[in-house]
């Protein structure tokens, strides 16, 4: 299940560090650098589901108007190139592989961890490829989050705020949305759709004592309906485009040539791969899907026509998957789970007596796949990116 890592020796495994948030080792690290990412511009993308698809939309519009944009995401599915995409396509695995060689006595000195060493090497390499705007996905909350060392956000994004990284954020929906809250600032514009009511009370709060102007956007209609078509597909997307649209329009107006048609065109290109994305093995379809929280669970649910169903899943060990089971299975589904690659894992004895039809999975991913695909609903693997990761090259080629 383990994919090789070609930056194994440059990037220390994120579990022998753990999470250490904060702004003090990154801005230090920046400043001996000379700020590269005071060269650029950035829209920055906060929240807990759909991060990554607004992100992607905002970029992908940015370029369609011309512009020379950046894109920053995290974390990534089979490669660390994925996570900072340039104007001319994701970076080289030669050129990150360089970058970070040449970046290694500076993440010693300053003790970087892995999050903050690739979010430098994001930040140099965008300034040398000169982008004239950069899109950054928080990593984890906000407040302390690297990204947000970033001087010059002047346009920032919430996508859907949700129970997740409990343990590092706090307990309660207040509690995460404070600490998302905290990247909006003076002068800023900031954008979001529809959150839950305790959410939109602190982005709302946090908006009037940090003097930024907090804009709201309903989802978007359905391309049948009118709407824009989008590249992405899901419900939960409309409301994604509708954040990406409104951060373009205030991109416009802070002076970026920014067109109608730009956007339009961006977000029928937006492509974001392992989120409701329909693909095969050996020739029989299944779904397969990045939700690993409950809020992204639900998404997923109301996805899917009632049905009984086969589903493949594998959850890391901090998340709540029996919450998240909740929200996924109906009465007569199969479950197969399966442990993650160099990840503490949920295990099919711990959940079976708490949700019927659980079952181990085999340690052969491609049992497990022919498994699957005998289902009479439209199968699904989900639950974690790293399982997408470890089965997407296992899926038949796509043209």
């Amino acid at each position: 299940m383990s994919i090789p890592d070609p930056f194994s020796e440059l990037i220390a495994p994120f579990s022998r560090r753990g999470v250490d948030l904060g702004l003090k080792r990154i801005d230090a690290a920046l400043a001996e650098l000379g700020h590269p990412e005071g060269r650029f511009r950035a829209v920055q993308v906060a929240g807990t589901n759909g991060k990554g698809s607004i992100a992607t939309m905002v970029e992908r519009i940015a370029t369609a108007a011309g512009l020379r944009c950046g894109l920053y995401t995290s974390p990534h599915l089979l490669s660390w190139c994925e996570r900072i995409r340039l104007p001319d396509g994701a970076i080289a695995e030669d050129a990150l592989k360089d970058l970070l060689q040449r970046l290694q006595p500076l993440a010693l000195r300053h003790d970087l961890t892995p999050f903050e060493l690739i979010t430098v090497a994001a930040f140099v390499a965008f300034a040398e490829a000169e982008v004239d705007l950069a899109v950054l996905e928080v990593g984890l909350g906000g407040r302390l989050d690297a990204t947000t060392v970033h001087p010059r956000r002047n346009v920032l994004a919430f996508a859907n705020i949700g129970l997740d990284h409990v343990e590092h954020l706090g307990p309660t929906l207040e509690a995460i949305a404070h600490e998302k809250a905290a990247v909006m600032h003076p002068g800023a514009i900031a954008v979001s759709g529809p959150q839950a009511p305790e959410v939109t009370a602190v982005l709302q709060a946090q908006a009037t004592a940090h003097g930024c102007d907090l804009r709201w956007r309903a989802p978007v209609a359905k391309d049948t309906e009118g709407g824009p078509a989008l590249g992405l597909h899901g419900a939960l997307q409309r409301s994604n485009a509708a954040v990406a649209i409104a951060a373009a329009e205030a991109l416009e107006e802070t002076g970026w040539p920014i067109t109608e048609a730009a956007i339009r065109r961006g977000l029928q290109q937006a492509r974001w791969p392992g989120r409701l994305e329909r693909r095969q093995f050996r020739g029989q379809a299944l779904l397969i899907d990045g939700a690993h929280n409950p809020p992204a669970a639900a998404a997923l649910r109301q996805e899917l026509q009632p049905a009984q169903r086969r589903w493949l899943i594998g959850m890391q060990r901090h998340k709540d998957a029996p919450d998240l089971l909740r929200h996924l299975l109906e009465p007569g589904d199969q479950v197969l789970v399966v442990a993650l690659p160099e990840h503490a894992s949920w295990s099919a004895e711990e959940l079976a007596p708490m949700l019927p039809g659980i079952e181990a999975g085999s340690d052969d991913l491609n049992e497990n796949l022919e498994w699957l695909v005998q289902s009479e609903g439209l199968p699904v693997a989900c639950g974690s990116l790293y399982l997408v990761a470890a089965l997407l090259p296992l899926l038949d080629p796509t043209d």
